[in-house]
Parts: structure tokens; C-alpha cells; sequence
């Protein structure tokens, strides 16, 4: 009997002490639950806050706007983006000059039309706040199509310039199909709904349409560098053909205006050495749903398109 009563008290005490572990065991993981949510929630806030600009842009200063990467609706460098940063560096009272600074190889004409035209109304309404582009690797096409609005353009002697361009691309798969015994089947309502369809012989009237597309495109474009650059310009008919030239080469040509850096810009020509960067940037939202986005474009697939029109 005095046997199976220690048993007993033995089990329930080794009970009482199992169980005891275990609720602390469960409040540690909480516990740390709590913290890791804590310092996520702090985190958020730093980020959000540096997002949103918190900080200020006091004191006078040149202010920088970035132009990355392909001129897209989609991308970064799109005309929203670029337009909401130009018209916030030209409201602010401490905006002493702003930089453009662009590594673009081109992109829409379309978003590089809108920003041209927005750079012009600012212009109008704030005449003594100067604007300059600052050229690094490429600014090319589209890219050049904006730096044409500004005062000057600045760059470096290797610096990629020029693409005065248009072009329409796509692919034929007339004979990849042929080979495969693959039939086409396309029914339209227009008899030119299937306008450069990939996977249709070409048609000359089409043919003709698009380059003549193309033809009204580059006399825009022809015609704002003109505007812009005036009689900085030589007189040289390859300025025109989608060439590109060194930067040291575009300053002979009178598409740029010299050498020099957003430092220099901003030190020798703006006298405002403090630069502010007013550049749109993703918020955590974008790039969270970006990220998503791109996940469901794989899983789904994507479709071939017939064609792409872009200043590149």
C-alpha cells in the first residue's frame, strides 16, 4: 500500500512538473511571438516613414530626380511617377535649380511625351528655377526625347548619347508554322483588324501603314529636339537616323552642352551643393504587390505580343 501510494504521489508530481514546463515553454514561444511582432511593427514604421519622406528637405538645395531604367508605364520611370517629383521640387521654396539625372536606354514615346510636356507647363509657371540634365551611362531615345525640355544637358565623355529614333518590332512565324503543319486561323471584322499579325505572311499595305506610323512618330520627336536644343545643333543629317555617339562626341554635335556631374551642377552652376532627392519611390505596398504579380504572371503564363512600338 505505502508502495502504490508513492507511485502515485511520484506520477502526479512528475505530472505537475510536465505540465508545468510545458506552459512555459508555451509562454516563452509567445513571448517571443510578441517581441518579433514588436520589432516587425517598429520596423514597418522606420520604413514607412523613410518612404514618405520624413525628415524634411530644409535649407537650401539642388533638387535631384532620377530617370532609371526603361520609360515605361509599368517601370519606375514612368510619367506619373517623374511628374508628381518635378512638380514637388518646383514647389519647394528651397529648390535653388533641379538636376535631371538620367541613365535611361529609352522607352515609350508616349510617357516620354507626357514628362517633355510637364517639364514645360513647370517651366512656364516657375522661369527662375533652372533645369539641367545630368547624362551618366545612356540617355538614349525616349530618354533624350526628356533631356531636350531641359536648360542644358551635361554629361560624361563616355557617356552614351542620342537614338533619335522610332522603332516597331515583332517576330514572323509563317514559315516555323508551315513546317509544323500548323493551319492559321483568323477571322476579323475590319480588313485591317489583323494589322502585323505575327503569324500572317506580311502584308505590304500594312507594311506601308506602319512606316508611315513610324515616319509621324520621328518627325515629333525631330522636331522637340529641334525646339529644344535650337541652334546648339550642327547641321548633320545622322543627328536624325537612331545613331548614338560618345558623350564627348554629342557635345561636337550640339546634343549636349559639356561635361560635368550632378556635383558639379549643382556646385558650379546652381551654387546649391546640397542636393535633395525628390525621386518617386516604391513604397512597401508596390513592392510587395509587384512581387505577387510577378509570381502570378509565371504561374499563368504569358502571351506573345504582335508588336512594340518605342522610342529605343
Amino acid at each position: 500500500m505505502d508502495d502504490f501510494k508513492d507511485g502515485w504521489a511520484r506520477n502526479v508530481i512528475e505530472r505537475l512538473a510536465s505540465e508545468g514546463l510545458t506552459e512555459q515553454r508555451r509562454n516563452r514561444r509567445w513571448g517571443i511571438f510578441f517581441k518579433f511582432l514588436g520589432f516587425a511593427y517598429v520596423t514597418f514604421i522606420v520604413v514607412m516613414a523613410i518612404d514618405w519622406g520624413f525628415g524634411g528637405k530644409s535649407g537650401k538645395h539642388t533638387a535631384l530626380i532620377e530617370i532609371a531604367g526603361v520609360i515605361d508605364a509599368k517601370g519606375r520611370a514612368n510619367a506619373d511617377r517623374v511628374t508628381a517629383a518635378l512638380q514637388n521640387a518646383f514647389k519647394d521654396t528651397n529648390t535653388q535649380g533641379i538636376v535631371i539625372r538620367i541613365n535611361s536606354p529609352g522607352g515609350s514615346p508616349v510617357q516620354a511625351g507626357i514628362i517633355y510636356d510637364e517639364i514645360h507647363r513647370l517651366r512656364t509657371k516657375f522661369p527662375n528655377t533652372p533645369l539641367y540634365t545630368v547624362i551618366e551611362d545612356i540617355c538614349a531615345s525616349g530618354g533624350y526625347y526628356i533631356a531636350a525640355a531641359t536648360d542644358k544637358i551635361f554629361v560624361d565623355k563616355a557617356s552614351i548619347v542620342g537614338s533619335i529614333g522610332v522603332l516597331m518590332d515583332g517576330f514572323g512565324f509563317t514559315e516555323t508554322m508551315q513546317k509544323l503543319g500548323v493551319e492559321r486561323r483568323l477571322l476579323t471584322a475590319g480588313e485591317n483588324k489583323a494589322f502585323l499579325d505575327p503569324f500572317s505572311a506580311v502584308n505590304s499595305k500594312h507594311r506601308d501603314h506602319a512606316k508611315t506610323l513610324l515616319g509621324d512618330i520621328h518627325q515629333q520627336f525631330i522636331d522637340v529636339v529641334k525646339t529644344g536644343r535650337g541652334d546648339r545643333l550642327k547641321d548633320d543629317a545622322s543627328i536624325f537616323s537612331g545613331l548614338v555617339w560618345t558623350g564627348a562626341k554629342s557635345i561636337e554635335l550640339g546634343l549636349a552642352d559639356g561635361l560635368g556631374s550632378l556635383d558639379y551642377v549643382a556646385r558650379e552652376l546652381i551654387k546649391a551643393e546640397h542636393v535633395v532627392d525628390f525621386t518617386q519611390k516604391e513604397n512597401i505596398a508596390e513592392r510587395l504587390a509587384k512581387r505577387f504579380g510577378a509570381a502570378a504572371a509565371t504561374a499563368f503564363a504569358g502571351a506573345i505580343g504582335s508588336g512594340d512600338l518605342g522610342l529605343r
